[in-house]
């Protein structure tokens, strides 16, 4: 047991709250000279890795509410940086997409965030990185479960 294991120690979620807050403001900082903020910049990722997707559908992928999204959406899309169409299955739905000048953005952006991550990770051996890695996984995983079970309930409490 290590002093961090005791019954003063700060629980685990305030330190991963620290842990993101400092990451946010580092990323906001490196991200600021090409106008982009944290939020934007992962939007822009969830849509490398996933591309056409409604905003409802980036704004679970990035972790906003669909107000904010749909904000954010045009701001990127007035910038350039995506552009939206109709889905062919739903007409009223409009999907967004990386625009090559968005993907250009993204590919400037990355050595930045890479050293950020790589500053974070600096005094893990690869053993550790690994294990870091699968545990912040697990945890998302089993509370972004929880979540959506929480949510389901919610939902169809009014049915």
């Amino acid at each position: 047991m290590t002093e961090h294991d005791g019954e003063d120690a700060p629980l685990t979620l305030y330190l991963v709250k620290r842990l993101e807050l400092v990451i946010r403001s580092l990323m906001d900082d490196a991200l600021r000279p090409f106008g982009l903020t944290t939020l934007q910049y992962t939007a822009l990722t969830a849509l490398r890795h996933r591309n056409r997707l409604s905003s409802a559908q980036l704004a679970r992928r990035s972790f906003v509410r669909p107000q904010t999204m749909h904000t954010m959406v045009l701001t990127l899309e007035k910038s350039g940086l995506i552009q939206r169409e109709e889905d062919p299955r739903n007409r009223r739905v409009l999907l967004a997409a990386l625009t090559e000048r968005g993907r250009a953005v993204l590919d400037e952006c990355e050595p930045l965030v890479r050293r950020i991550e790589d500053r974070l990770l600096a005094g893990l051996d690869d053993r550790r990185r690994t294990a870091f890695r699968r545990d912040l996984e697990d945890g998302y995983g089993s509370l972004a479960d929880h979540a959506h079970g929480q949510r389901a309930l919610t939902n169809g409490a009014g049915d």
